[in-house]
Parts: structure tokens; sequence; C-alpha cells
């Protein structure tokens, strides 16, 4: 688990996303900091990723602004990037292999 450091931003974003996870003991943070900011990597439950992101991204979108305001407040710039599980398959690539299932059914019945 991070160990917040006495770092403002650090704990605003730990608190706020524990808060949100159903599984808190698994949320991780790290923080990065080059020439283009501050860089804050989230690593979550996969079963928690909904939660975190949201409908249509809407949860993870005002975590980020919320965090770049705390972020100003302490003088800096600061990003969130949200890990994807080890292992989960995207939407996506599920869709397209139901498609390659349904073209192959009906290729086998001609």
């Amino acid at each position: 688990m991070h160990e917040p450091q006495n770092d403002p931003v650090v704990e605003y974003l730990e608190t706020t996303i524990k808060a949100l996870v159903d599984k808190p003991e698994d949320v991780k943070i790290v923080k990065t900091i080059d020439e283009m900011g501050v860089l804050m990597t989230v690593d979550v439950n996969a079963e928690d990723m909904g939660k975190l992101i949201g409908r249509l991204g809407a949860t993870a979108k005002s975590i980020r602004t919320l965090l770049r305001v705390v972020g100003m407040k302490h003088s800096q710039r600061v990003n969130m990037k949200i890990n994807e599980p080890l292992g989960r398959r995207s939407p996506h690539s599920a869709a397209s292999d139901d498609v390659d299932a349904a073209i192959a059914d009906l290729k086998s019945d001609m």
C-alpha cells in the first residue's frame, strides 16, 4: 500500500478513490514527477474499475478535475492515469469475438 508521506495531493486522491471502491486495500498510487508535472498512476482491483471510471468516464473526469484544483493549490501541475488491470479484456475485443463467431457460424451453415 502506498504511504502518502504527508503529500496533500496524494492524500486527497487516495482518500477519494478508497471511498469509491469496494476493495480499498487494493488501491495503489504511484507519484512520478517529470518536466511535464506530476503524474499519479492509479491501480485498483479489476472489479472496481467501473466504479472508478464511471458511466462514460464521468467519475474519472471529475476526479481529474478536482485533482488538478488540489494540485494548483499546492503549486503542482497534476494529472491522473488509471492502469488497466492485467488479464482484463476490453469490451471491443469481446464484441469482435462475437462477430467472428457469428461469421464462422454462417459459413458452416452454407
